[in-house]
């Protein structure tokens, strides 16, 4: 049975995973060559919520800035849901980072997503 989203949830479509580049394997290897990607479990692709973008923070990686983990800002997905109309984020300007710090942390104004509900 198909699970019915409401206009509110925004439709849900299936993207490829970045953090494996839809492999559905760990891009590191660190448990073992074989072992299933954490964020698609394997498969390969995600699901996520429209409209996205791109995740600044990371690039669209789905992974960390000077890190090999799961980019904290979109989950590993590569992207994130924004509520359209977008503009910029005025505190990163477009970047997705923290620009008070050192610590490669996410925009907490846009969550990494670079842009912000006009």
């Amino acid at each position: 049975m198909a699970r019915k989203t409401t206009a509110r949830e925004g439709k849900q479509v299936e993207v490829r995973c970045a953090f494996c580049q839809g492999t559905g394997k760990d891009p590191f290897r660190l448990l073992s060559p074989l072992s299933a990607c954490g964020v698609c479990g394997g498969n390969g692709k995600v699901l996520v919520k429209e409209p996205h973008v791109p995740c600044a923070f990371c690039g669209g990686t789905g992974i960390h800035p000077r890190s090999r983990l799961t980019c904290t800002a979109c989950m590993g997905k590569g992207v994130i849901h924004v509520e359209e109309p977008t503009q910029t984020c005025p505190v990163c300007h477009g970047r997705g980072m923290d620009p008070a710090g050192d610590l490669a942390l996410p925009c907490t104004t846009c969550g990494g997503a670079g842009v912000v509900a006009a």
